[in-house]
């Protein structure tokens, strides 16, 4: 299942989307996160797997900015750390 977090804007849109199917729950990515964007939560299915915290859902363009790579590159700490590709981040 892919959990989209962001919102749209008049500039564009902001989304970390998480597929739970692929996320192992290493917990890197909340550890590689300067934002502190990211937290581990237990699934339905008592999965324990990565999610974007209540308090960052519509900040993300603020908060994952810090991040974003000068060069054009749409990288975050949070998806390159990601091993199994799990996060993707779009803007």
């Amino acid at each position: 299942m892919i959990a989209n977090y962001g919102y749209m804007d008049g500039s564009g849109e902001y989304f970390i989307s998480i597929d739970s199917s692929k996320c192992t729950g290493c917990e890197k990515c909340v550890q590689a996160c300067p934002g502190k964007v990211l937290e581990m939560i237990t699934d339905d299915y008592d999965d324990t797997i990565a999610a974007v915290t209540d308090e960052q859902r519509h900040k993300i363009k603020y908060t994952c900015m810090q991040c974003k790579p000068s060069s054009g590159e749409r990288n975050l700490a949070c998806v390159t750390i990601c091993e199994p590709v799990a996060i993707v981040h779009s803007w």
